[in-house]
């Protein structure tokens, strides 16, 4: 024998029926979200730019990366690439490229420098919880920062980019301060 449910019963259903179809969104959608915060490849390992597509999203690599910014960061004798996200602060970066910056460890964690003018914070959050290989700037000192060890939330950071795989391992290789020169990158 078949019954109709009750109006209770159809809206619990329904109600389950949504929550199950959030759920499978959202991992569909963690898909395309932001690579993990590690960096366990050999810094002898160079990166690949070839653009790929996940077979379970259709998102590609190369259209996350559509009108993104390369930078190249020479310290010493290596040479570091990174892809620079899209915002007003990335855009002032850019227009004071070139730009030669002197840099200080701070906690084992990041290299510091100023920059030559501030950058805008239009559509920033108040801080952010930086991950390995994250470029950043610490709004308050008006400095630039190469993340490289594992930084916790903390108010006037702006997330920029972030660095190529390898580049925060070979970071952390360089004692006490550096010379860092910051330039427009065409792959």
């Amino acid at each position: 024998m078949c019954t109709t449910p009750s109006p209770t019963a159809s809206r619990a259903l329904l109600t389950a029926q949504t929550v199950m179809l959030s759920a499978a969104v959202a991992v569909v959608g963690a898909g395309c979200a932001a690579e993990p915060n590690n960096d366990t490849t050999p810094p002898t390992t160079p990166a690949t730019s070839s653009p790929t597509t996940s077979p379970s999203t259709g998102c590609s690599d190369a259209a996350k990366e559509e009108d993104r910014m390369r930078i190249q960061i020479t310290i010493g004798e290596q040479r570091l690439h990174a892809t620079l996200s899209e915002s007003s602060a990335a855009r002032d970066l850019v227009a004071q490229l070139p730009v030669t910056i002197e840099m200080t460890d701070h906690g084992q964690v990041e290299k510091t420098g100023p920059l030559p003018s501030p950058l805008s914070l239009e559509g920033q959050p108040d801080g952010a919880d930086p991950g390995v290989r994250d470029l950043g700037y610490y709004a308050p000192a008006s400095d630039r920062v190469l993340y490289y060890g594992d930084q916790s939330y903390f108010p006037g950071i702006v997330i920029l980019g972030r660095l190529d795989t390898g580049a925060a391992q070979r970071i952390s290789e360089f004692d006490g301060p550096v010379t860092a020169i910051v330039e427009a990158h065409d792959d």
